[in-house]
């Protein structure tokens, strides 16, 4: 199995870890993972990174689509994929929630299945450059003659021969839009996912890739999945020290009507918690929200605990249909570890 590492998205301070990095593609790891939320965005480490190693795949996870237009995810994906000498940049794209979309970067929630499928049309013609790109579609249209338009828009064809075949990736979690990724994507992020799920998901992307037409199956298809991994020797302790980034992302990192987080923990059968977590952390109640979260759920998604529990628990994941691990962790050890446990040969 493929492996990745998750850098995330910085802090406070700006905090792209090289030498993490560097130490994963000499392990055999196959990519390393950005993210974005209201702060340091996804690209420009890439950018970075693609400076300070050789071949390690450059992928975002996840571009948010409101913070850019589809033609500027192009132009981002194909600048750096060519900086770092093609065949590299993944770009792993997805919706943020109605907070951030209308808060922050001021874009309309719109209808983000469709701006999503829009979004990734746009991109493959940029990429392909077979002529100026236009697109009439239900939520972007290319030239623009939406209100407040001139009515002049020129179709433009991008004047970097970017890599055709860069390929892009959704992050997506529900019915709908996961149809949507098998039909249109070259793989997926999922969110929410855990040893089991995949019963859950399979027809769903089957029905994808039945609608693209054109016979693909899951053999021409990537699942990257992600995992927190944390070395310790007491189970309990490495579980707690995960537990406030899930009390954030379920009780805070969204509306309480719109938590795709809180979403995902329902459909796993923690809803009572999920619930509790919410009602806890929106009443600024934020340690008795962490302390709600319940173990089994850390323990579900992650891999924790002694390097011997981790190997034994991986095998679960092994066996879940995913084709790739991207690992969440900021520890050496656990970098070690997650390669011994995926078999990994070293550069």
């Amino acid at each position: 199995m493929k492996l990745g590492l998750s850098i995330g998205y910085s802090k406070a301070h700006l905090d792209i870890p090289v030498a993490l990095v560097q130490r994963a593609e000499a392990l055999g790891y196959d990519s390393v993972w950005t993210a974005e939320a209201y702060g340091s965005d996804a690209v420009t480490p890439l950018a970075f990174l693609a400076g300070q190693t050789k071949r390690i795949k450059l992928a975002t996870g996840i571009m948010q689509i409101a913070a850019r237009t589809p033609a500027n995810a192009a132009m981002c994906a194909g600048t750096v994929d060519a900086l770092a000498g093609g065949g590299r940049f993944i770009a792993g794209l997805g919706v943020s929630g109605p907070q951030i979309v209308e808060g922050w970067y001021g874009e309309p929630w719109g209808r983000p299945y469709y701006r999503l499928k829009d979004y990734v049309a746009i991109m493959r013609k940029i990429f392909a450059r077979e002529e100026p790109v236009t697109h009439d579609g239900k939520e972007i249209s290319l030239p623009y003659r939406g209100p407040g338009s001139m009515g002049v828009g020129k179709p433009l064809k991008s004047i970097l021969h970017m890599n055709p075949s860069i390929p892009i990736y959704l992050a997506t979690g529900n019915e709908a839009t996961v149809k949507l990724t098998g039909e249109i994507a070259d793989g997926w992020c999922p969110m929410g996912f855990v040893p089991g799920a995949m019963e859950e998901y399979r027809p769903w992307l089957e029905e994808g890739f039945r609608r693209a037409g054109n016979g693909k199956t899951m053999a021409d298809f990537e699942i990257q999945a992600s995992v927190h991994v944390e070395v310790a020797d007491d189970v309990k302790s490495a579980l707690a020290k995960l537990k406030p980034e899930v009390a954030l992302y379920v009780g805070g990192m969204g509306h309480r009507d719109k938590n795709f987080h809180k979403d995902q923990m329902i459909r796993r059968g923690f809803g009572e918690a999920a619930d509790r977590i919410q009602e806890l952390y929106l009443a600024h109640r934020k340690d008795e929200a962490i302390a709600a979260v319940p173990d089994e759920w850390v323990d579900l998604k992650s891999l924790v605990g002694p390097p011997a529990r981790i190997k034994e628990r991986f095998r679960a994941w092994e066996g879940t249909g995913a084709t790739g691990i991207t690992v969440r962790s900021r520890q050496p050890e656990a970098i070690d570890v997650m390669a011994e446990a995926a078999r990994l040969n070293a550069a």
